[in-house]
Order: C-alpha cells, then sequence, then structure tokens
C-alpha cells in the first residue's frame, strides 16, 4: 500500500482529491495521513467526505477513516463503473473540488456518468461554477473528455443549496496529449456577473468595473460580460451571493480569472479583482492560467503520449500535484521556472487505457 502524507506542500484537500482520483484510476491502494495538516481545523471536512464517498462508489472501493475530523484514510479502489450518481456534501462545501476527484475518474468509466451535486458553486478557495464551465472543461476536451456540466441552482456560504450535474456521455477511456504553451493574441473576452438575493445593480457594477479595468489595461478587444439576476419572487436560491468569471478567448487558448462578492466589499472591488487577475496572466504570454496549472497535472500524467504547457504561476497546488503524480503514476515531470512564477512543463504521460 502507498502511504501519501497530507502534510507535503500545500498542505491542504488538494492531496486528498488528486490521490483518491489516481488511487481509482490506477488501482492502487493508497493511505492518506496527516490530511489536510497546514489548516486552521486539519481533518476531513465534509466536502472531502463527499468527494471520497462518491469516488468511493463510482469505483467500488472500501475505504476506513472516513469521518469528519479523521488524519487518516485507507481507500482501496475496485473496478470504476458508469451510471447516475446524487451526492449531496451537506454545507457549502465547493462541488466544483468534489469534482477535481470525480472528473479524472469519470474519463475511464466503462460506460456513461451522470454526477448531480448539491453544495457550494461559488465559495471560497475554490474554483467557481462559471470558471469550470467555460475554461476547466473547454481544456478538458483537447484531451479528449466531452464533460457537459449543468447549472440547476447557486449555491454561497454559508448556505450552500446549489446543485449542479455533470455528464460524460462518452468515457474516452484514454487520454491524449497536449501541447499548448503560449496563449497566442487575445481575441474576445467574455464573462458573467451574477447576483442572488440581491439588487441587480451589484451584478451590473461588477461588470462595469471588471471591463473599465480591463480597457484601462489596453484590450481593445470585444468585451462581452453577461449579467445574470433573478426577480425576487423567482429567485430560487438560499441565500445571498455575488460573485463574476471573466474568461479570455485567445488564439490558442483561454484563461480565466474571478472574484467573489462578500458582505462589506464593494461590488466595483470585486469586478476589477477578477479583471486584475485575468490581465496579470495574460500578461506572461502563457497559455494556461494560475489556477489551470494544477487542475491540467492529473490528466496530461495520465495521458498516452507527452504533453507540453506554458501556465502563468507555478502554484503550491500545482508543485503538489508535480509530486503526487511523480509518486503514485512514476512519471518524471519537467519544470522550467519557480514557485510563484510563470513556468513551463513537459510530462510524459503513463498512457493508461481502459
Amino acid at each position: 500500500m502507498l502511504v501519501i502524507d497530507g502534510s507535503y506542500g500545500e498542505g491542504g484537500g488538494q492531496i486528498l482529491r488528486t490521490s483518491i482520483a489516481l488511487s481509482c484510476i490506477t488501482g492502487r491502494d493508497v493511505k492518506i495521513i496527516n490530511i489536510r495538516a497546514k489548516r486552521p481545523n486539519p481533518g476531513l471536512r465534509r466536502q472531502h467526505i463527499t468527494a471520497i464517498e462518491a469516488a468511493a462508489k463510482i469505483c467500488c472501493a472500501d475505504v476506513e477513516g472516513l469521518e469528519v475530523g479523521s488524519k487518516v484514510v485507507t481507500f482501496r479502489p475496485g473496478s470504476i463503473k458508469g451510471g447516475e450518481y446524487m451526492f449531496n456534501i451537506g454545507t457549502a462545501g465547493s462541488i466544483t473540488l468534489v469534482l477535481q476527484t470525480l472528473l479524472p475518474i469519470m474519463a475511464f468509466a466503462p460506460s456513461s456518468v451522470k454526477v448531480r451535486i448539491i453544495g457550494g458553486t461559488d465559495v471560497p478557495w475554490s474554483p467557481p461554477i462559471d470558471y469550470l464551465r467555460n475554461v476547466i472543461v473547454k481544456h478538458l476536451s483537447r484531451l479528449g473528455l466531452n464533460v457537459e456540466v449543468k447549472l440547476f441552482r447557486r449555491g454561497h456560504y454559508p448556505r450552500g443549496g446549489g446543485e449542479v450535474e455533470v455528464f460524460v456521455s462518452s468515457p474516452p477511456r484514454e487520454l491524449s496529449p497536449i501541447t499548448l504553451t503560449t496563449r497566442g493574441d487575445v481575441v474576445r473576452i467574455e464573462g458573467n456577473s451574477h447576483c442572488v438575493k440581491l439588487p441587480k445593480h451589484v451584478a451590473e457594477r461588477q461588470a462595469r468595473a471588471a471591463e473599465a479595468y480591463l480597457r484601462k489595461s489596453g484590450f481593445n478587444v470585444p468585451i462581452n460580460i453577461g449579467i445574470e439576476w433573478y426577480e425576487p419572487s423567482k429567485d430560487p436560491h438560499l441565500g445571498p451571493g455575488s460573485g463574476i468569471v471573466l474568461w479570455a478567448i485567445t488564439k490558442n487558448s483561454i484563461l480565466g480569472g474571478d472574484s467573489l462578492g462578500a458582505k462589506g466589499k464593494r461590488a466595483e472591488v470585486v469586478g476589477e479583482e477578477a479583471a486584475s487577475k485575468l490581465v496579470k496572466d495574460l500578461s506572461t504570454g502563457m497559455a494556461l492560467d494560475r489556477h489551470m496549472s494544477d487542475n491540467i497535472v492529473p490528466y496530461i500524467a495520465l495521458a498516452k503520449g507527452t504533453s507540453e504547457v506554458g501556465c502563468a504561476e507555478l502554484t503550491m497546488h500545482a508543485y503538489t500535484n508535480l509530486w503526487l503524480v511523480k509518486k503514485i503514476l512514476n512519471v518524471e515531470p519537467e519544470v522550467d521556472g519557480d514557485l510563484g512564477k510563470p513556468f513551463r512543463l513537459r510530462v510524459k504521460g503513463i498512457g493508461i487505457t481502459y
């Protein structure tokens, strides 16, 4: 059994999510210790338990240590199976972080897989659902994994209640390598600014501030930021919240930037924050933004062939995932760049085929 030290690198949930996904795909038993050791509240939280429960159900695994606060989990996977599944995090825990575990597994299912999850769609320290739909999913399609994402209801902290359905109708069962190093010229910028159980002007001000920042930064391309708002009498959400996600469509790639609203945080600050993140990552000339740097690693390590990518920042999450694929898959990533800086990555994947 392979033992994974959960205190390594970012020392949070990333190690857990990636380890469980790779365990399911490779069939290797894993024991994860010191779970989330670097967090103020170490051990498993509800969203981590949901991710492990979901993975265990899809790949018929035996699990030990699955309880809130547990710092050790043993995971023995069986065979991946298709079908329809429903999971409820029970809190505002991040749906997209649960999907970080499930999507790689779904790529290797023997038949179609449909997963519906209830929880948080737009919560701190996790990718917003619009980033998943408009950036992550687009890059996964380059590797041969085509994912449909339906958003039924948003869920914000602290009440949650968001609902998302993810469907992979034809799992590729083998991933293709990619070469995606530079972004090329920016063609246009799109986005979605939303608010729920709040006045419409909140979403409008977020969008205006974001566009103004992009224009001031020299982007004289078409910019289209949609407004998502609900009439109070028809708003199905459990609690208030707002946010904005931007994505730049370039000659070679798509890069994103996002920001969430919070009590006391002006809408203009939210919009400018998302735009500034996007501008910073675009300024590097790399093909992938800072958040795709960790999301892409497990996929290209599993792909059949050599992938080369350029990323706007070597984040601690990416650094951690690179360590994990080396440890679990025995690949040797070649990294040209330093932590916190733009970097290029070359990985010869192990070419798992189901």
